[in-house]
C-alpha cells in the first residue's frame, strides 16, 4: 500500500534549524527565535488536513514514511516510521521526531534526520524565505 501527500510552505528569516531531536512544518505564519525546530511556515495543511487514505496507510507500526524536502536547489530525503498510535489530529503542525514520542502533531518517528542535521543549503534557502515543497510518501507491506 502507498499514499502520497504534497505540502507547500515557505521559510522565514528566523528559521535556525538547530533542534537536536525534531523538525516541524506548520501552517502558522509567525515564527519566533524559540521555534528552533520549525523549518517551514504557512503550510497549506497540518496533520488534520492530510487525506484519510494517507492517514490510514501511515497509522500502522509497519508503515514507513519517506519525506522529501525541496527548497530552491536544495533537496533532502528523510526516512521515518509510522505508528498505530498516530492520531494525526493537529490542525496546523506536522512534527518529525528522532524518538518514539507520539502526539497529535507527530507524523514520523525514529526519523533519520532532525532540524540540526538538515543540509546547510536548505536552511539558508529557508532563511531567505524561499518556498519549499514537502512530499510525503507513506508505504506499508502488502
Amino acid at each position: 500500500m502507498e499514499a502520497q501527500e504534497i505540502i507547500h510552505c515557505r521559510g522565514h528569516p528566523l528559521v535556525s534549524g538547530t533542534h537536536p531531536t525534531t523538525f516541524e512544518v506548520t501552517s502558522e505564519v509567525h515564527l519566533t527565535s524559540n521555534g528552533n525546530c520549525i523549518i517551514g511556515i504557512a503550510a497549506d495543511k497540518g496533520c488534520a488536513g492530510l487525506s484519510s487514505g494517507f492517514r490510514k496507510v501511515l497509522a500502522h507500526d509497519d508503515a514507513r514514511l519517506l519525506t522529501r524536502l525541496v527548497c530552491g536547489e536544495a533537496e533532502v530525503e528523510i526516512h521515518s516510521q509510522g505508528s498505530s498510535q498516530f492520531t494525526l489530529v493537529h490542525p496546523s503542525d506536522l512534527v518529525w521526531r528522532r524518538s518514539r514520542f507520539v502526539c497529535g502533531r507527530t507524523i514520523g518517528i525514529l526519523s533519520d534526520r532532525v532540524a540540526a542535521t538538515l543540509p546547510d543549503e536548505l536552511i539558508k534557502n529557508l532563511i531567505a524565505e524561499e518556498k519549499m515543497v514537502v512530499t510525503l510518501i507513506a508505504t506499508r507491506p502488502g
